[in-house]
């Protein structure tokens, strides 16, 4: 193991069988493409010894020790990334952005950001926000795909600053869950804060914040639904912690036991089945596919979709052909 500060993670139960990369990116602050490049280069050991395979299977009760280096990380800087714009104007910019992307930067994840790429793509945007987030309004988590709107203009960006906190931007998320939740269409209203043990993770606390999911079936198939979910409140892994709360994990999430947990209690040729579709999605089978908004500037009534992206579209299509 090389020099630097070490981390070490216990694998628990839910937790064996997922890749390493997967595991380490989701029990860490680091990108999953950070965390590949420290395995293959031998900061990763397993009981003591080096592991350098991305997609080695750990196991329940294991210590993973992971060294990260202490570098100085740099300066936020504007990058060229491709951007899938799906609206610009002089006032507001909608990205369809992919899975694997963080939105702006923190700690592990200084580069390769949608708010890089937005500096590069629109130089003005500098001046819009805070400096570390320029023009961000709203975030979507790194393994989420789909929409998000950002200001152009500082006075775009003090009105949708003002839309997200009275819930006036709707949000519509396409979610792939386990299971089939009764009823079909309902309501998961509960507080949402720290986990108090989990320090990644969020949960339903007593003390929390204000949390409102709203949810519809759209289809149902042997194991898993597909919904459509709105949120009235927009707290972090809001879906995913009121889904799981419900016993309805969001399919694929490492973090909130959506991936083997889940294959606990079913019967062999199902589970079968499930392994072979976690296979097709390593993230969480979430997709914002729906913006509706009035514009910060002109008023006009504005509705933007984003297709399924290319795991979420294969796990439709493995389902369609389940049924």
């Amino acid at each position: 193991m090389k020099d630097g500060t070490i981390r070490s993670l216990t694998v628990g139960e839910d937790e064996a069988g997922i890749r390493l990369d997967i595991f380490l990116a989701s029990f860490t602050d680091l990108s999953r493409s950070r965390v590949k490049e420290l395995i293959k280069k031998g900061y990763v050991t397993i009981g003591g010894n080096p592991v350098i395979k991305p997609s080695h299977l750990v196991e329940a009760g294991s210590t993973i020790d992971l060294a990260v280096l202490s570098v100085s990380e740099p300066d936020f800087l504007a990058e060229h990334i491709p951007l899938n714009i799906v609206f610009q104007d002089d006032h507001i910019i909608v990205i369809n952005k992919p899975a694997g992307m963080v939105v702006h930067p923190a700690r592990g994840h200084r580069t390769g950001t949608l708010a890089a790429g937005l500096l590069y793509h629109c130089k003005k945007i500098a001046e819009v926000g805070d400096p570390l987030k320029p023009g961000i309004v709203h975030r979507l988590d790194m393994n989420t795909s789909g929409l998000l709107v950002a200001a152009l203009s500082i006075e775009s960006h003090e009105i949708l600053s003002r839309m997200v906190g009275n819930h006036e931007i709707q949000r519509i998320y396409t979610a792939y869950v386990w299971g089939h939740p009764e009823p079909k269409d309902g309501t998961v209203n509960a507080p949402i804060g720290r986990h108090p043990k989990y320090r990644l993770q969020n949960a339903i606390v007593q003390d929390g914040r204000p949390s409102v999911t709203h949810y519809k079936s759209c289809a149902r198939y042997e194991f898993l639904s597909k919904l459509e979910v709105i949120l009235q409140t927009g707290r972090t892994h809001q879906i995913r912690v009121h889904m799981a709360s419900i016993g309805h994990h969001v399919f694929g999430d490492p973090l909130y036991g959506g991936r083997n947990k889940r294959l606990k209690g079913i019967s062999t040729e199902l589970r079968i089945k499930a392994r072979h579709m976690l296979d097709i999605i390593d993230r969480q089978a979430l997709h914002a596919a729906r913006l509706d908004f009035n514009h910060p500037i002109t008023g006009k009534e504005l509705s933007f979709e984003a297709p399924l992206p290319d795991d979420l579209l294969k796990l439709q299509r493995q389902l369609d052909d389940e049924k």
